[in-house]
């Protein structure tokens, strides 16, 4: 349909401040708003230094949990990899995943933030227009 245009995801957090650390501190995201009740912030949202996208981080409402797996995992583009991947391991953040190049060819590490949200820092370049394709096995 036109005129449909992506506006932000929102990432429920146990803890926003823990949240604001690493999207801010650690990836680099820029903040655009952050609203605070009673003192401490419960909803944030940011964006990529790049991109147009945004993302909010918004507090868990009280007694509620999040679920083991959201099926959802972020994805965050970043060309010197390696050395961003250094960078993050160097301030305490475990990889799950070390770079690697996958089947289709695009360099991807895997990571995740403080509430368990599945994020993926990879580099495409050029790729990431182009149609994939796989290798034979």
């Amino acid at each position: 349909m036109p005129g449909l245009d992506f506006n932000h995801a929102m990432i429920y957090s146990r803890d926003v401040a823990s949240s604001l650390r690493f999207y801010v501190e650690l990836l680099g995201l820029k903040q655009v708003e952050i609203f605070e009740w009673q003192g401490r912030p419960v909803y944030a949202r940011l964006k990529s230094g790049r991109g147009q996208g945004t993302i909010a981080l918004h507090q868990l409402e009280q007694g509620k949990t999040l679920p083991e797996f959201s099926g959802v995992r972020l994805y965050f583009e970043v060309k010197e990899l390696d050395k961003f991947c250094k960078r993050l391991e160097d301030a305490g953040v475990a990889l799950k995943q070390q770079p690697k190049v996958m089947p289709w060819g695009w360099r991807h590490a895997y990571l995740d933030d403080p509430d368990g949200h599945e994020v993926s820092l990879y580099w495409a370049g050029a790729k990431r227009f182009r149609k994939t394709r796989m290798p034979k096995p």
